[in-house]
């Protein structure tokens, strides 16, 4: 009798360093490669009533599922699409074909955990077994050099513990199939579903939207850019910073978030750069960048769900932050009159995407200037963000809001000056907020004290063409 593997992909959409498929062809004779498309993450809404999963990554994971199948039919495997619930429709394939195995990358967060305990006890009950692998993170967390529980609540100690003394595994090649591993001809691969699907205007897609297509090849292709055809990397820690344009940062994050590019991979080929053209601070920060991403993760599994609450991981009793939904819209839609959130807002909405210096600022603008929850700017992030994913974005935002990891209480941003250094000629908030065209650059970051006759004579109407500032910032 042969042994059978599901493969359920999950956020490892990709064929190279891919742990559940290499194990999966190594240990099985017939392998089935799945994805879902989870009915509550793509029609679902947020605590707050966003949805939970916007067009812009709905695109970006619909182009990925394009691309992993693509690419697995190329090793002589295809991939099962669905659209449901993981723990219904895997369970049935499970006992339609009478497999041994489910593979899966383990989540850690309290809704994707739920989903993986709900199959894993729906086999239990055929007597088959899930078997979970890593490739989230660079590091293997039993090559760390202490148990998850106590994980350092500084990151710099985690950076300290973890950084010069614990090597980062080599990605795992991509396996070759035997023919005789694909299934039978019963199986119904089904079909890639559309934006339309899912009740998304295709509308809302244009073309400062489309620069991120999702899946491995464009990727790998991305990596190949800014790495080697264009020496970006070596300039990274200069222009991160960055606001506007593409090559500004690595544009790495949606890939990362979805698996399609794995860390230990892009980890190793920035090694590769350093010993054979340049190594710098520059190389050195984008490393960098993925032990935070590592660091939020690890404490997301310390933590659970404290991640996701008011108070934080500290258990703060949180005062003063209110949930008034007109001031929030007023956030979100880019309508607080200051230009620099503003811009920033329109980019996130028209694009999915925001730089991180952008992310800092509007966040703390929403937490220290309006006093909102955070909660609601963090399930906005999730609706929209490209490269969402749970513990970097929820760190992220605890992270500023003074109840995460981070040693000052109070992560305040001046928005104004922060505009003025990173935006110094308002080219990035003239991008996006045409109305302000006619404004001199060193007076758009305060348009909204201008006098009347300045106004006018710059084609500015504060509450016409302009909202005004929902708040005083003198």
């Amino acid at each position: 009798m042969k042994d059978t593997a599901i493969i359920w992909f999950r956020n490892d959409l990709r064929i190279h360093d891919n742990e559940a498929l290499t194990k999966a062809i190594t240990d099985s004779n017939v392998v089935i490669p799945v994805y879902i498309f989870d009915e509550r993450i793509f029609n679902g809404k947020t605590k707050f009533g966003f949805r939970k999963t916007d067009i812009f990554r709905t695109k970006f994971i619909i182009e990925s599922i394009i691309c992993l199948r693509k690419k697995l039919q190329k090793l002589g495997l295809d991939l099962l699409v669905a659209i449901g619930k993981p723990e219904d429709i895997i369970f049935n394939l499970a006992k339609e074909n009478k497999s041994s195995w489910v593979y899966a990358n383990r989540e850690r967060t309290a809704e994707e955990v739920e989903v993986q305990d709900a199959l894993e006890a729906n086999l239990w009950t055929i007597g088959q077994e899930m078997i979970y692998t890593r490739g989230k993170m660079l590091y293997y967390t039993s090559d760390l050099p202490f148990p998850i529980t106590q994980t350092p609540d500084i990151f710099t100690n985690f950076r300290k513990e973890v950084e010069k003394f614990i090597p980062v595994r080599k990605p795992l090649p991509i396996p070759e199939i035997n023919y005789c591993q694909v299934p039978n001809e019963n199986v119904e691969w089904g079909e890639i579903p559309t934006l339309e699907d899912f009740g998304h205007d295709i509308n809302r897609l244009s073309e400062s939207n489309l620069k991120f297509e999702g899946g491995e090849d464009v990727g790998l292709r991305q990596l190949r850019h800014y790495l080697w055809d264009t020496d970006l990397i070596a300039n990274y820690k200069e222009s991160r910073n960055g606001l506007l344009g593409w090559d500004f940062s690595s544009k790495f994050s949606p890939y990362i978030s979805q698996g399609c590019l794995s860390p230990k991979l892009v980890y190793h080929e920035i090694k590769r750069y350093e010993s054979e053209r340049k190594s710098n601070d520059s190389t050195y920060w984008m490393t960098f960048e993925f032990l935070w991403r590592d660091y939020f993760r690890l404490v997301g599994k310390k933590y659970g769900n404290l991640i996701f609450k008011k108070g934080g991981i500290v258990q703060k009793t949180v005062n003063g932050l209110c949930e008034d939904r007109d001031q929030f819209q007023k956030w979100a839609d880019g309508n607080t009159g200051i230009p620099f959130i503003d811009a920033n807002m329109v980019e996130l909405n028209k694009t999915g995407f925001m730089s991180n210096r952008g992310r800092q600022n509007v966040a703390s603008f929403l937490v220290h200037d309006l006093k909102l929850n955070w909660q609601m700017g963090a399930e906005y992030f999730e609706s929209l963000l490209l490269d969402y994913d749970p513990c970097s974005n929820y760190g992220n935002w605890i992270y500023i809001s003074g109840v995460g990891n981070d040693p000052r209480e109070d992560r305040y941003f001046n928005v104004v000056s922060q505009g003025r250094r990173y935006d110094d000629q308002a080219d990035f908030i003239k991008h996006w907020l045409p109305n302000l065209q006619n404004v001199p650059n060193d007076l758009v970051h305060e348009v909204y004290n201008l006098n009347k006759a300045e106004l006018t004579n710059y084609n500015v109407i504060l509450g016409e063409n302009y909202p005004r500032a929902m708040i005083n910032l003198n």
